[in-house]
C-alpha cells in the first residue's frame, strides 16, 4: 500500500489534505467558531500547502497517511463513545423520571 500511495502523488495528496481538513476542524477549531472569510481562506491555503510538504514525506516513505488515518479512526472512535454515553444517560434519566412519576 505505501508503494502504491507513493507512486500516485494526487490521491496521495487529497487524502493528506481531507485529513488534516478534517482534523483541524475537529481538533483545533473551537465549539465550531467560523473566523473572518479573509482568515477562513489564509487557513486552509497554509493547510494546502503544508498537506503538499507531508505529501513529500509520503513519497518518501514514511508513513503519513497511515499515521493520519489511525488519527482519525480515533477520533471517530472517541466520538462514538460520546454518543453512546450521551444515548445511554438519556435512557437511564428518562427511566428515572418514569420510576419518579410513577411513585406519586
Amino acid at each position: 500500500m505505501q508503494q502504491w500511495l507513493s507512486d500516485h502523488h494526487a490521491v496521495s495528496y487529497l487524502l493528506i489534505l481531507g485529513f488534516t481538513i478534517y482534523i483541524f476542524n475537529k481538533v483545533f477549531r473551537a465549539n465550531n467558531q467560523k473566523l473572518p472569510i479573509l482568515k477562513e481562506v489564509l487557513v486552509y491555503i497554509l493547510m494546502a500547502i503544508g498537506s503538499f510538504v507531508l505529501m513529500v514525506l509520503q513519497v518518501d516513505k514514511l508513513p503519513i497517511i497511515q499515521c493520519m488515518g489511525i488519527a482519525v479512526l480515533m477520533m471517530l472512535m472517541l466520538r462514538g463513545r460520546q454518543l453512546y454515553d450521551k444515548w445511554k444517560n438519556n435512557r437511564a434519566d428518562s427511566g428515572a423520571v418514569k420510576e419518579a412519576d410513577s411513585g406519586k
